[in-house]
C-alpha cells in the first residue's frame, strides 16, 4: 500500500534556505493557535501567506495585522464586512478551497475539525502542494480519494498528531516495510477510571475535563469515547501503508509516550514527549529540521516517575473497536461514523443527550446507511448530510 508521508531523509538535508509560504486554515483552535506560536518564532523560516479563522471575524483581524504577509483571510461568515484595504477577503462555505486556488504558498497547514476539512486537503494536493495534516478526518472519510491525489500529484503529508508524529519520527532512519506493528498509545480520555456503568449521567463539564491535555471541545469527548483514538488507527493506516492487523492500540495514563514502532526483529522503538503539540507541529513544518520550541517545556525523566501500559479494553471502550471494521469495509463507512459522532457530539454539548447516547447515534447510523463502495467526493458529502440527519431524528 501507498505510503503518504515523505520517506526518511539524512538529517542534513536542509529545507530552510528559503522562508516556506504557509497558508494556515483553521487558526482560531488548538492547533492553529500554536502553529501561529511557531511562527511567530521563526519569522526568517516562514511567511504566513493566508489564514482561516472560521467565523471569528475579530480574531481574524488580529492575525491579519500581526503578520504583514498575510495577503488574505478566510472567514465562514458570508455577509462579513471588509477588514485591512491591503488584504484580501473570502467569505462563506467555499472560502478555504478558494484561498487554495488563489493563494501561491508552499505548504498548508490543515488544522480544521471535521468533514469541512477533507476539500480543501484534497484541493491543495490537486494544487500541487504538500500538507500538513492536523485533520484526521481527511483521512478517516476520504483515505482513498487523498491517496489517490498524492499519487497523481507526486505531494506528501506531514502528520500532525501527536501519535502519528510519533510514528513518523520513529521511523526515521528505519525502512516503513520493516515495521511489524505501530503501536499507538491513548490516555483513556476523561473517565478512563469509571467502568461503563458509573458514565450514565456524566455531564458536559466532567466530560470535558481531560487529565493530560488541553483541547477542544469536541476532539476532548472523543477522547472521552475513544472514537477519536478510532480516527487514528485509520489515520495511521493511510499515512504509513500499514496493514490493520498491524496496527495496535494501548492505554497510557500518563500521555509521555506519544507511540511505538516494533520492528521485525523485535526492536520497539519509542517516542517520548511533554503533553504539548507544538514539536509536532513544528516537526510537520520544519522536516526533516529540528528546531528549539521555546513555547514547549523539556520533558524531565527525573519527574516522570512510572510509566504504565495496559492492555486495551474494547468492552469498555466498543467506539475504538469500530476502527477496524470501519476501516477495512472502506466506502462511506469512515464518513458515516466521523458524521454521526460530529452530530451526536454537538447534541450531547447542548445537553440534548446522554454521553453514552453519542455510541448509540454512531452504532445505528453505521447500520442503517448503505455503503457505498469507490465512492466519489459527492457520494461522501451526501453520506455525511443522511448522518447528521439520521442522528438529529433520532431524537
Amino acid at each position: 500500500m501507498y505510503s503518504a508521508i515523505p520517506e526518511p531523509v539524512s538529517s542534513d538535508t536542509n529545507h530552510q534556505n528559503k522562508k516556506r509560504k504557509v497558508l494556515l486554515l483553521g487558526a482560531t483552535g488548538s492547533i492553529g493557535s500554536q502553529t501561529l506560536d511557531i511562527l511567530r518564532e521563526y519569522p526568517d523560516h516562514f511567511e504566513l501567506v493566508g489564514v482561516s479563522a472560521g467565523f471569528s471575524l475579530k480574531k481574524l483581524e488580529e492575525i491579519m495585522k500581526e503578520f504583514p504577509a498575510v495577503q488574505a483571510g478566510g472567514i465562514a461568515l458570508n455577509d462579513a464586512p471588509e477588514m485591512l484595504a491591503s488584504k484580501k477577503l473570502y467569505r462563506g462555505d467555499n472560502q478555504m478551497c478558494d484561498m487554495i486556488r488563489d493563494l501561491d504558498f508552499d505548504i498548508l497547514v490543515n488544522a480544521t475539525v471535521g468533514f469541512r476539512g477533507l476539500e480543501p486537503t484534497l484541493k491543495a494536493i490537486e494544487k500541487g502542494k504538500d500538507v500538513a495534516l492536523a485533520n484526521k478526518e481527511s483521512l478517516v472519510c476520504g483515505g482513498d480519494l487523498v491517496l489517490e491525489a498524492l499519487q497523481k500529484h507526486g505531494c506528501k503529508l506531514y502528520p500532525i498528531d501527536s501519535e502519528h508524529s510519533a510514528i513518523f519520527q520513529c521511523l526515521q532512519g528505519n525502512r516503513i516495510d520493516q515495521a511489524a506493528r505501530l503501536i499507538i498509545t491513548a490516555s483513556g480520555g476523561s473517565f478512563r477510571n469509571r467502568n461503563r456503568d458509573e458514565l450514565e449521567g456524566v455531564s458536559v463539564n466532567e466530560a470535558l475535563a481531560h487529565p493530560n491535555w488541553a483541547m477542544g471541545k469536541r476532539i476532548t469527548l472523543d477522547s472521552a469515547t475513544m472514537v477519536n483514538k478510532a480516527f487514528e488507527v485509520i489515520e495511521a493506516h493511510y499515512l504509513f501503508g500499514i496493514p490493520f492487523d498491524q496496527i495496535e492500540t494501548v492505554l497510557h495514563p500518563e500521555s509521555i509516550v506519544h507511540s511505538m514502532v516494533e520492528f521485525k526483529d523485535h526492536a520497539i522503538i519509542a517516542q517520548l514527549g511533554s503533553a504539548d503539540m507544538h514539536l509536532p507541529i513544528q516537526y510537520a513544518l520544519c522536516y526533516p529540521d529540528r528546531m528549539n520550541i521555546t513555547e514547549e517545556k523539556p520533558l524531565d525523566m527525573t519527574q516522570t516517575l512510572d510509566l504504565h501500559f495496559k492492555k486495551m479494553d474494547f468492552e469498555r471502550y466498543p467506539m475504538l473497536k469500530l476502527a477496524w471494521l470501519v476501516g477495512r469495509e472502506k466506502g462511506n463507512r469512515g464518513t458515516v461514523m466521523n458524521a454521526a459522532d460530529e452530530q451526536a457530539v454537538e447534541l450531547f454539548l447542548d445537553e440534548k443527550i446522554g454521553f453514552l447516547d453519542i455510541e448509540t447515534c454512531i452504532l445505528e447510523a453505521l447500520k442503517n446507511i448503505k455503503n457505498v463502495e469507490n465512492p466519489t467526493f459527492e457520494d461522501l458529502k451526501k453520506a455525511d448530510s443522511e448522518a447528521r440527519q439520521f442522528v438529529r431524528d433520532l431524537f
